[in-house]
């Protein structure tokens, strides 16, 4: 089993700016890709920033140059530093991990439980 657990919503005015973070544990053998994903009332879900399996990032376009992606691989961790927030920028926000389990050396693919965004105008 692997557990993702996130941190650092909030309700911010619109400039403002909001960290999240997303720590996974358990049996894990080794995270491939880990990344951030939002989901608005009555919209999908939605890729914001991810480290790929390869080590490199995408981010979406409507947050490039004002979100930043960033990871502690000792700590299996996540960050994601909102700048500039927006109030479209309002939604939750999931961590999602895909990797290997010990001992079996199984894929997994997690989801966080979400962690409410909310930027006022």
């Amino acid at each position: 089993q692997v557990q993702l657990v996130e941190s650092g919503g909030g309700l911010v005015q619109a400039g403002g700016s909001l960290r999240l973070s997303c720590a996974a544990s358990g049996s894990i053998f080794s995270i491939k890709a880990m990344g951030w994903y939002r989901q608005a009332p009555g919209k999908q879900r939605e890729l914001i920033a991810t480290f790929t399996s390869d080590g490199s990032t995408i981010y979406a376009v409507s947050v490039k140059g004002r979100f930043t992606i960033s990871r502690d691989n000792a700590k299996n961790t996540v960050y994601l530093q909102m700048n500039s927030l927006k109030p479209e920028d309002t939604a939750v926000y999931y961590c999602n991990a895909r990797g290997l389990t010990i001992p079996t050396i199984s894929p997994f693919d997690y989801w966080g439980q979400g962690t409410q965004v909310t930027v006022s105008s």
